[in-house]
Order: C-alpha cells, then sequence, then structure tokens
C-alpha cells in the first residue's frame, strides 16, 4: 500500500472522548510524518446519533476507533463501516476482554463509567484545587497538607507537573528556587509531603527563559538568562537539595509525563506501595 501523509481520522465514543483520544495520540506519535484530520463524534448514544457518525465517516473515509459499551450500537456503527469499506477498531475490547477472562466476570457495559461523580472524581477537583492554590510559592502556610512539593529553578516544569499530578488525585505544591532567597520555614518543616527537586541543563533553562521573555515582552533581570549565573543557580540548588537530602529528577530530557511518573514512583515507596 501507497504511504499516507495526511488523512481522515474518526474517534467515537459514548462518553467524553478523551480515553479514544488519548490511545489515538499515543499511537500516532510513532509514524513520522503522518498527520490525522481528527473527527471527534462524543456521547454517541443513540441510533440515530450513530447513524450520523456513519454519514461523516462516508463523507470523509478514514480509520474509525471507538470506545462502544452498548452491542447494539457497536454494531450498528461496525456494520455501517463494513458497508462503506473502512476499518473500525474497538479501542478496549482486547483489554476488557482480558480483564474479563481473568477475573471471570463480565463487564457491566456502562458509557462514560469513568466519568461518574464518586469519591474520587472529588479527590482530583480538590487536589487541582490545591495545586492552583500552592503554585509558585503560594500559600506557604498550607505545605504541610500537600502529598508531594516539587522544588526548583525557574522552567523546571514546576507547574504542569502539579498539575498533572492533580489530575491524577495527587495533592501537589511547587516552591520556586530563588538564588539569595531562603526557602519558606514552612517547607522546611514539613514532614507530611514528599518533596522532590527539580533540575535542568542550564543551557536548556536559558533557551526555556528566553522564550518566556519573548512570549511575555518582560524584563528579567541580566541573570536570568546568563549563562554563568544560570550555571551557579542550578549547582546552588542542586547542594541544597543533596544537603536536606530530597531525591532529583533532572528534567532535561523528560516529558511531564515522565517526570511525574517519576515523582509517583517516589511517592509509592514512601509509603510502601512499590512492591
Amino acid at each position: 500500500m501507497p504511504e499516507l501523509s495526511r488523512f481522515h481520522l474518526h474517534l467515537v465514543s459514548d462518553s467524553t472522548g478523551e480515553t479514544v483520544h488519548s490511545v489515538a495520540r499515543a499511537c500516532l506519535v510513532q509514524f513520522d510524518g503522518a498527520e490525522a484530520v481528527e473527527h471527534v463524534w462524543s456521547m454517541v448514544r443513540t441510533r440515530s446519533q450513530v447513524e450520523r457518525v456513519i454519514a461523516g465517516v462516508e463523507a470523509n473515509p478514514g480509520v474509525v476507533l471507538f470506545t462502544l459499551v452498548s452491542d447494539t450500537l457497536r454494531s450498528l456503527l461496525q456494520e455501517g463501516c463494513r458497508r462503506i469499506q473502512v476499518q473500525a477498531i474497538p479501542v478496549l475490547d482486547p483489554v476488557i476482554g482480558a480483564l474479563a477472562a481473568y477475573l471471570g466476570r463480565q463487564s457491566r457495559g456502562l458509557p462514560g463509567k469513568q466519568h461518574l461523580l464518586d469519591n474520587e472524581y472529588f479527590a482530583r477537583i480538590d487536589a487541582m484545587t490545591f495545586a492552583l492554590n500552592h503554585d509558585d510559592g503560594q500559600s506557604s502556610w498550607g505545605l504541610q497538607d500537600a502529598d508531594v512539593c516539587l522544588v526548583g529553578v525557574s522552567r523546571t516544569s514546576k507547574t504542569p507537573t502539579c498539575l498533572y499530578l492533580a489530575n491524577r488525585g495527587i495533592k501537589a505544591a511547587n516552591v520556586p528556587f530563588v538564588p539569595g532567597v531562603a526557602l519558606p520555614a514552612e517547607l522546611l518543616a514539613a514532614k507530611h509531603p514528599l518533596i522532590v527537586g527539580l533540575t535542568n541543563d542550564p543551557e536548556r533553562l536559558i533557551q526555556l527563559r528566553r522564550h518566556r521573555l519573548e512570549v511575555l515582552h518582560h524584563a528579567y533581570p541580566g541573570g536570568y538568562t546568563d549563562i554563568d549565573a544560570v550555571r551557579a543557580e542550578v549547582r546552588e540548588a542542586r547542594r541544597v537539595f543533596a544537603e536536606r537530602r530530597w531525591p532529583v529528577i533532572d528534567v532535561t530530557r523528560r516529558s511531564i509525563e515522565e517526570t511525574a511518573a517519576s515523582i509517583m514512583k517516589l511517592l509509592a515507596r514512601k509509603h510502601g506501595l512499590d512492591g
């Protein structure tokens, strides 16, 4: 078959579509140069809605990825895709099938089950509020209530990492490491949270900081992007982390997800849950 660089991709879900969208993105990054024109069909829960999806796929033929738990709607979609000769892939079937075989029971088949307003949902909302209220050194008086505190120089991805952790129900706060400015006494006295130092390669930091200044049209002191000053800043931060015996994560070549995964592993180890 000839290689395609641009194609239509239909994402069909009986819920918000987050799951099928995440699966699609995770798979697409494995194909260099492939550009998907995404068509998102969410909250598909009736026969007429499936028929509209099929009409949309027929107008723009391409691969269909779906997460539909209703056997009736699944059959309708798959039959419609066969008729117009496009491939329809149920992305959760292998996992659900394997779990059903292992557990010896059938799945409940409830659409949107992962988004019910249960305790886990409210824990995530609470953690998100906590992260926003304790971002960049705010509300240092509440650091003792955090699960995780991230400490690092500017542009070490502290805020997005905290928000990612919050989406997992983890209360995360972050405190900037500023040369010549003492860390909050509340942080140094905190016993409950896991405190993690984040660091980055000085040259990479300068690139990120210069980009930030361009976006904000902001002027910072010269040392903010001076290579010697930044190297000294990183060395000082590492020295403090070592003195405090805080675990350190170098985020230079890590995505937010990879950094968060390392933090969650450290947190599990702290609580004796690392198996």
